[in-house]
């Protein structure tokens, strides 16, 4: 978690101080220190050069426009993309936090046919809907605005902290959806 915010941090610093050129080279150059950091601590692969290449991009869109807002425009039209995905994803009764959970803990999509599990888990689905279109809206005003360290605290303060509460959403949706005679469990027979 720290990780993946300091190169925005790096960046914002970066840009105040010495302008855009400052900002892409601390963001990148700080991207491949956290990577060699966790090769040499033996650590996952993937997530050290997911996170360089991510950081490479977002550097090369704001170097190829000129603007250090741009740094942040994947980040802020992803987090729309997903909103609108999550919720054609409850309107066509699939919540994709169900298709998620299920799919990650191997149980199949037998669910889906529990009306309490796809209730629940629309909700959880809801939940992570408006967390990413509240992302995208303070986002998207702050870039409009042309607020680049504003854009850098809300893309960490609106990073990790809401998506702890979409998992809650989601862990609440599994717990919640196996209590009750719909998710299986059977009340004795009076003799």
């Amino acid at each position: 978690m720290v990780y993946s915010s300091l190169p925005v941090i790096a960046f914002v610093i970066g840009n105040s101080l010495g302008g855009l050129r400052a900002a892409i080279i601390a963001a990148v150059a700080l991207a491949v220190a956290i990577a060699a950091e966790r090769l040499l601590r033996k650590e996952s692969v993937m997530p050290a050069v997911g996170g360089v290449f991510g950081v490479a991009i977002a550097a090369g869109i704001s170097w190829w426009t000129g603007s250090a807002k741009d740094y942040f425009l994947i980040g802020i039209w992803s987090n729309l993309a997903l909103a609108v995905v999550f919720a054609l994803s409850v309107l066509a009764r699939r919540p994709l936090a169900g298709v998620v959970w299920y799919s990650m803990t191997g149980k199949g999509m037998a669910w889906r046919e529990d009306r309490r599990a796809r209730r629940c888990f629309g909700i959880a689905t809801i939940v992570l809907t408006v967390i990413f279109a509240a992302r995208f809206a303070v986002q998207q005003y702050l870039y409009a605005a042309d607020e680049v360290g504003s854009l850098g605290t809300a893309k960490i303060l609106m990073g990790y902290p809401l998506l702890a509460v979409g998992v809650l959403a989601v862990a609440w949706a599994a717990r919640a959806s196996r209590r009750g005679p719909e998710a299986g469990e059977r009340t004795p027979r009076q003799s």
